[in-house]
């Protein structure tokens, strides 16, 4: 039996935090993972799809201002950019592990299972800690129909050597609408397959028809209110069913993905066996994260069911917050107040705080700002012709409650939106600011 202080199960983001601050603290720490280290945002999620997106992004780019100026259009060469993305992903592994070691700390590789409240198995060996970190992250949602096993996942993407001509995504979320813009700016015949009526359900409905206009104008095929309900070989092809309310539809397609969403990564880790309670969203976990059946137990991260969103930017603050609470007693609690989040579509759609629908429903006092704007500068020097945003405001507080863009670097405006609203800013104030113009940010003035 070997003994730890802290040990981590996960080398994402949140366990990377946990297990060199808990060294640093003079614990003796150990990791564990059971795929290659890195977790998925560095190996699988928003490192590398951002890379593939900035080409994708070059040619929507381009193509945008033909006849504008630009004559010669750009086409992605895959294998090319494949071989890029790698330069970013597959150092990072061995790197990651040769730094946990130079701090002192113990790496493993393995499945780990709970055997004890304080320990776990890793192949042979009994690992006992003082304080346990589950941060395992998310894992893709089972298909459950007839040939799932013929779907590919969004790690797969990432893998491939050459684009396929045609490619199925099932499920209408970001990982789907993400690699369906990268795919089709590539050059292959995309075709999304939604259960619903709404894609993205999370986001104001208002701000995602523009996206489901631009990604139609791309030529991705939406299906909408549409099951599939079975995935056949077909040659080297496959035959995708889905079920239209009765109501059969066949699609020919090279590759299917399984878009259907994420997981926690949590069921098979045999966590009664270490009293832990979890439930599909998770790990049950107090304000300062520690489970709230095993006091020696604390998770982060995507696989801890708390209000923040599966993104890198609250598995880090989580990662620092159960730092804190292992090293010094429980002190710190998470702050979820303000959650931007984004769609890397081309373009990308962003979001912060509620939606119009959900101020209706609490029946706030609300003005709401909504406009499509191609014709402002910042949309049309690009030649985009996708731009608008929805700003709700608190009438009698003058303060922003959500605020909502698709267009070119929404991604960075919305990010203005955060600090403000973080900062308790009033929309006044915002429109005194004097933004560097021209710029993304310098529309925020009129926005409000």
């Amino acid at each position: 039996m070997k003994k730890f202080d802290v040990f981590i199960l996960g080398t994402g983001v949140a366990g990377t935090i946990i297990a060199n601050k808990s060294a640093e603290a003079g614990f003796k720490t150990g990791i564990v993972d059971n795929r290659e280290y890195g977790g998925t945002c560095g190996l699988h999620g928003c490192i590398p799809k951002k890379i593939l997106v900035g080409a994708a992004d070059a040619v929507a780019s381009s193509k945008n201002l033909e006849r504008k100026g630009v004559e010669s259009l750009p086409s992605i060469n895959w294998r090319e950019l494949k071989a890029f993305k790698d330069t970013f992903t597959d150092p990072m592994p061995e790197d990651k592990e040769a730094s946990f070691k130079e701090n002192g700390i113990y790496t493993y590789h393995g499945d780990p299972k709970f055997i004890a409240e304080n320990q776990l198995k890793i192949g042979d060996d009994i690992i006992e800690a003082k304080k346990i970190v589950v941060a395992t992250g998310a894992v893709p949602r089972e298909l459950n129909i007839i040939g799932s096993e013929h779907a590919l996942s969004s790690d797969d993407f990432f893998k491939m050597e050459e684009l396929p001509k045609s490619l199925l995504f099932i499920g209408g979320g970001y990982i789907a609408l993400e690699f369906a813009h990268i795919a089709a700016h590539s050059g292959a015949k995309v075709t999304i397959l939604q259960r619903s009526s709404k894609l993205l359900k999370h986001f104001d409905k208002d701000i995602v028809k523009h996206l489901v206009d631009a990604t139609k104008e791309l030529g991705v095929n939406l299906v909408m209110n549409t099951n599939a309900t079975q995935i056949k070989k077909n040659g080297d092809s496959y035959l995708v069913v889905g079920n239209n309310n009765g109501n059969l539809k066949e699609f020919t397609t090279d590759v299917v993905f399984n878009t259907s969403g994420r997981v926690p990564a949590v069921h098979n880790l045999d966590l009664d066996k270490g009293n832990v309670r979890y439930s599909d969203k998770g790990i049950e976990v107090s304000y300062y994260m520690q489970s709230t059946t095993n006091p020696r137990v604390y998770a982060a991260g995507d696989n801890s069911a708390t209000f923040g969103l599966p993104i890198t930017p609250f598995a880090t603050m989580e990662g620092h917050i159960v730092s804190a609470n292992i090293v010094d007693g429980n002190i710190k609690k998470p702050d979820y107040g303000v959650r931007p989040t984004v769609v890397y579509s081309l373009p990308a759609l962003a979001m912060v705080g509620i939606t119009e629908e959900q101020a209706r429903k609490e029946n706030l006092d609300i003005t709401v700002n909504y406009r499509s704007v191609p014709h402002w500068y910042a949309a049309k020097h690009l030649g985009e012709r996708t731009y608008a945003f929805k700003v709700i405001i608190d009438k009698n507080t003058d303060l922003i409650l959500g605020a909502h863009i698709i267009g070119p670097n929404a991604e960075e405006t919305i990010n203005v939106f955060a600090v403000a609203m973080q900062a308790g800013m009033k929309a006044e104030n915002l429109k005194t600011i004097p933004f560097v113009f021209p710029s993304a940010s310098s529309d925020i003035a009129k926005m409000v």
